[in-house]
């Protein structure tokens, strides 16, 4: 994990960009970190991260253990049309 202040990845965003798609970028102020850059090498890293941050995944999840236990269930292409929407 890199540490850069928030000047530094404000003259150079797109060398931290490739930075971060290797290793997260945490960025400061004052020394302090005030956020994280992260970077992704493909979509699908794209698509995970959407996921974990959705809260409403959680929500489908437990949904979609219940439908697999009753028999049913839903695709992985109606799960990116509801969230990457």
């Amino acid at each position: 994990m890199k540490q850069v202040s928030i000047d530094e990845v404000k003259s150079d965003l797109s060398g931290y960009l490739q930075i971060a798609e290797k290793q997260s970028v945490v960025i400061t102020r004052d020394g302090q970190p005030v956020g994280i850059l992260l970077g992704f090498e493909d979509a699908e890293d794209w698509w995970e991260e959407l996921l974990l941050r959705d809260p409403r995944f959680e929500v489908e999840i437990a949904q979609a253990r219940q439908s697999l236990k009753d028999g049913k269930g839903i695709s992985i292409e109606d799960l990116r049309a509801k969230y990457a929407g």
